[in-house]
């Protein structure tokens, strides 16, 4: 007797096929504006939006500004003003984005992280192509990491 037929008879299921689904999950997240809606309530943000909502929030976060979590973020803009003619300093950028992303954003798969400098203007642009996981649906984040002081 095969073993699959063995746990289908003692599961008593002999008879009926098993059906397999996937789990389709739907992500939610606060708004960071903190802007309120009409009945109070604070917007929220669902799907793609709260997933690329995050990434931006990582990219944008340097190590030791989240309580407790001294290394949650990327720590792009203690690189801001490297030498971006060096190859190495281009990877050890990507690197970092690649690093965080993988460790604090499941919900995100990279495809692609694409850096400008623009050290005229005293800021990093930085493009991130992902897919959610679990929708296959590609988005893409551009943003900028300029000092704030």
């Amino acid at each position: 007797m095969a073993v699959t037929k063995a746990l289908s008879i003692e599961d008593g299921n002999l008879q009926t096929p098993s059906i397999v689904t996937t789990r389709n999950r739907k992500y939610s997240d606060l708004d960071l504006t903190f802007a309120a809606r009409t009945t109070g309530d604070v917007f929220k943000k669902t799907d793609a939006a709260a997933v690329k909502q995050s990434v931006k929030t990582i990219l944008q976060t340097n190590f030791g500004e989240r309580p407790f979590q001294p290394n949650f973020g990327a720590d792009l803009r203690s690189r801001l003003f490297e030498n971006f003619t060096d190859e190495e300093n281009v990877f050890l950028i990507e690197d970092a984005i690649t690093d965080a992303l993988a460790l604090y954003e499941p919900r995100a798969e990279l495809v692609s992280v694409n850096l400008t400098d623009n050290s005229a203007r005293n800021y990093l642009g930085v493009r991130v192509e992902f897919r959610i996981v679990n929708t296959e649906e590609l988005v893409v984040l551009d943003t900028a990491i300029s000092r704030i002081r």
